[in-house]
């Protein structure tokens, strides 16, 4: 079942392959496991997905790519994962990362209004740039964890239950 609901979802393999900035993986990108959607793939995708989503930076797509090849896990999920941070969700997302990492590092959460310019992000890398950069990794890593452990939990819980109904028909 959650091999189904998750294929639905991913993106395709020759979408992936031809995509203008993940072309420069090359011969890494025909590798089977990085197409295979299993017990091992998924899970570990999910966990690559979800942590490259809460970090920073634009090309996450190609970021999460490189460690679905590295990790040896399904790569259209952990690239369609990323898409979680988006217009709508990063505002929500980014302002929880930043006043967890103000907590975490006991920084006085600090008044900002963000603008789209690279004074702005000069000026603000010193200030909000350390809380906001050590929530994005804490996040990140605790959403991949998550992940990671509901998709294994889903994937064998699916199994068991594919199991008892064949035994239940014998």
């Amino acid at each position: 079942m959650p091999k189904k609901i998750i294929e639905r979802f991913m993106p395709k393999a020759e979408t992936l392959r031809n995509h203008k900035h993940l072309r420069m993986f090359g011969t890494l990108l025909h590798k089977d496991n990085l197409w295979t959607l299993n017990r091992r793939s998924a899970p570990t995708a999910f966990a690559v997905g979800l942590f490259v989503a809460w970090i920073p930076m634009p090309f996450q797509m190609v970021l999460a790519a490189a460690l679905a090849i590295v990790f040896n896990c399904n790569l259209p999920l952990a690239v369609a994962l990323v898409w979680i941070t988006n217009p709508v969700t990063m505002p929500f997302m980014f302002y929880a990362a930043y006043m967890l990492g103000a907590k975490i590092l006991s920084h006085p959460p600090q008044e900002f209004a963000f603008e789209a310019s690279w004074h702005w992000i000069e000026a603000s890398v010193s200030t909000i740039g350390p809380p906001f950069l050590v929530g994005c990794l804490v996040l990140g890593a605790i959403f991949a964890l998550i992940g990671y452990l509901l998709i294994k939990t889903l994937w064998k819980y699916s199994i068991l239950l594919k199991w008892k109904s064949r035994n239940n028909h014998s």
